[in-house]
């Protein structure tokens, strides 16, 4: 009986050090990693605080944090009633869905120098969506009691904000409108532009020639969600762009060969906002 017993404890003894061996004990995914302290540096990387004065950088970089999410992680929306994010790099897509139906629509896609969440800044409600990072990103993070007392406390941020804010407000009205007035090759050929418009506008290194019109990361399924349409007819457009000659397509990657056709489609009445540096890098 006792060597039946001491057999039965070394058994529960294993076990436990096979359990704690083998079984990964680190918080769920949808918990945030402790993040780091930010610096001057990465602060100043983001659009809205670029300008602002050197000290007032530095008594804003005490108070952020520097968090990171990597593509397929849970991001609880909870978290959004918490902190206000701004992206310094990577690509993030915000989204919502229908339970019943299985569809998804996107919001907003974010880039480096996109902001969020602006909703819930203003009115301090919860904002049910899901939080999609397509890439490695990397964000730096204030409490949002903090982001609404310099909102109301330095108007040199709040000058550099409030534009940020209209900004967005158009995007918005903008997407809404296409919705019903554009038809879907027009609306698709937008999206794709602006995207290669956005990534241009944030990033400060020349790229080499062949990656000037590279898009990454807008599979036909992301497009759909984008566009308001469906992926079967979202690949049957690129399908056709692409014996035109106007793209190539390859799984998560667009290669725009034909920009001036591009533009054609997307019936554009407005420049885009860093329509210039485009036409300058085409030159190059």
């Amino acid at each position: 009986m006792i060597s039946f017993a001491i057999s039965r404890q070394l058994g529960r003894i294993n076990a436990l050090d096979y359990f704690a061996t083998n079984v990964n004990l680190s918080m769920p995914k949808d918990v945030p990693q402790l993040p780091q302290k930010a610096n001057p540096v990465l602060v100043k990387q983001a659009n809205i605080f670029a300008d602002l004065p050197a000290q007032l950088i530095e008594d804003f970089q005490q108070e952020f944090q520097l968090n990171e999410w990597h593509k397929g992680d849970y991001i609880n929306s909870d978290i959004l009633m918490q902190r206000f994010y701004v992206v310094i790099e990577g690509q993030l897509e915000i989204k919502q869905s229908n339970a019943e139906t299985g569809r998804e629509a996107t919001l907003d896609m974010l880039y480096a120098g996109d902001c969020f969440d602006l909703m819930v800044l203003l009115d301090n409600q919860p904002h049910d969506v899901i939080i999609s990072p397509l890439t490695t990103v990397k964000l730096l993070s204030v409490k949002l009691a903090t982001m609404r007392h310099w909102l109301w406390t330095y108007p040199e941020f709040n000058q550099q904000f409030m534009p940020y804010l209209a900004q967005k407000m158009r995007e918005k009205e903008q997407q809404a409108s296409s919705l019903i007035l554009n038809d879907v090759p027009t609306r698709l050929s937008r999206i794709i532009l602006k995207h290669i418009n956005k990534i241009k506008f944030y990033t400060g290194v020349k790229e080499e020639e062949h990656q000037h019109h590279l898009v990454n990361g807008l599979n036909d399924d992301t497009l759909a969600r984008m566009a308001g349409s469906v992926r079967q007819v979202i690949n049957k457009q690129l399908q056709l762009w692409k014996k035109a000659g106007t793209l190539d397509k390859k799984r998560n990657q667009l290669i725009v060969k034909d920009l001036e056709a591009l533009e054609e489609a997307a019936k554009f009445t407005e420049t885009l906002p860093n329509a210039p540096l485009m036409q300058d890098q085409m030159k190059d």
